[in-house]
């Protein structure tokens, strides 16, 4: 009779999970017809835009971010998109907006800047003067503005995409840990593989395929994808073992400061996005160290001597066994440590 009534739950959320997953596939799909060879890369972005968190990419330039995010935008009907080009002159209200007075109606009027869009790339943020960096917290963190006392509620849904430049370090302000501490996770595009790169020069030959991008997602639809990765099963142990994984970044001596408790609601977040787009109504502990690295990581602050053997080792190698020691301290729950094939819904 139990297995009867599991099986019958099973069926049952597999259905009401079917039109997410198949507004997920649909839009990934849609963008991976203008970005080519990057669909695990897109999907981070996408886990992002359904979590309501935002995006750093640390990356070289010329790798289809302004791409990506005209994609993403061209891909919600009605969604709206603007690029922001940060230099050290640009102002905080170049990005916000200001009042001007208008003679004809003798009074101020509000101009919104280009932060006023569904889909906002900040090129090049760590050339921005940090008075203008900080502008975009308040955006970020709570999807407002605030200009001359006045808050300003910005479009939903709302993603911003940062890129920040590693190569070009003069004339540059690094973020500080605090708004790096505000990005939901960070990733890089790169160069695509020889292949896909062939692809491109063959099909710009004459003209963008952004040019003939249609949306294939209507904002009710984004927030139906919302909706969804809210009701994504999270096992208590799970969540138990996120918290600790988080802790122990805090707690090894490679680190001077850890992740903070953003760093545990993005990561139990995305896991739940990463389970929808694996066609899943359930986290696994895969997701989470999956999503390790994009998602902790820029968060922690490395001691000198940690960096200085990164150096030697290359910076990936180094990440690698930084995770090892995180899960040492904070070891993956065991499957006979908790049911984690339960399915939304079910109780214990």
């Amino acid at each position: 009779m139990a297995d009867t009534r599991d099986a019958a739950r099973i069926a049952s959320d597999e259905e009401r999970f079917a039109r997410p997953i198949a507004l997920a596939d649909r839009f990934l799909d849609n963008i991976e017809t203008v970005v080519y060879g990057k669909r695990e890369e897109v999907k981070l972005v996408l886990a992002a835009l359904v979590c309501g968190g935002h995006v750093l990419f640390e990356d070289v330039p010329g790798t289809a971010k302004t791409v990506l995010a005209r994609a993403i935008a061209q891909s919600i009907d009605g969604a709206s998109t603007h690029r922001v080009q940060c230099t050290p002159d640009l102002q905080p209200t170049d990005v916000t907006g200001l009042s001007v007075f208008n003679q004809r109606e003798r009074d101020f009027e509000f101009r919104p800047g280009p932060i006023f869009a569904n889909v906002v790339l900040v090129d090049e943020i760590n050339r921005a003067m940090p008075k203008t960096q900080s502008s975009l917290l308040e955006a970020m963190a709570e999807g407002q503005v605030t200009v001359d006392g006045v808050t300003r509620i910005l479009p939903q849904p709302f993603l911003l995409l940062a890129t920040d430049n590693p190569i070009e370090y003069e004339g540059t302000f690094p973020l500080p840990e605090a708004q790096l501490d505000r990005f939901f996770l960070r990733t890089a595009l790169g160069y695509p593989d020889a292949t896909d790169e062939l692809k491109i020069l063959h099909e710009q030959r004459h003209g963008h395929p952004l040019a003939h991008l249609q949306p294939v997602l209507a904002v009710e639809e984004v927030e139906e994808l919302r909706r969804a990765v809210q009701d994504i099963y999270v096992d208590p142990i799970i969540q138990r073992w996120i918290v600790d994984l988080v802790r122990a970044t805090r707690d090894t001596d490679a680190v001077s400061i850890g992740a903070s408790v953003r760093g545990s609601l993005a990561l139990e977040r995305a896991a739940r996005a990463w389970a929808l787009l694996a066609r899943r109504g359930y986290v696994v502990p895969e997701d989470v160290e999956h999503l390790f690295f994009a998602v902790l990581v820029h968060r922690v602050v490395f001691r000198p001597t940690f960096l200085a053997e990164a150096r030697k080792t290359g910076w990936d190698a180094a990440m690698h066994e930084f995770r090892r020691r995180c899960l040492e301290l904070a070891p993956r729950p065991q499957p006979e440590e908790a049911d984690l094939t339960v399915v939304p819904g079910a109780r214990r």
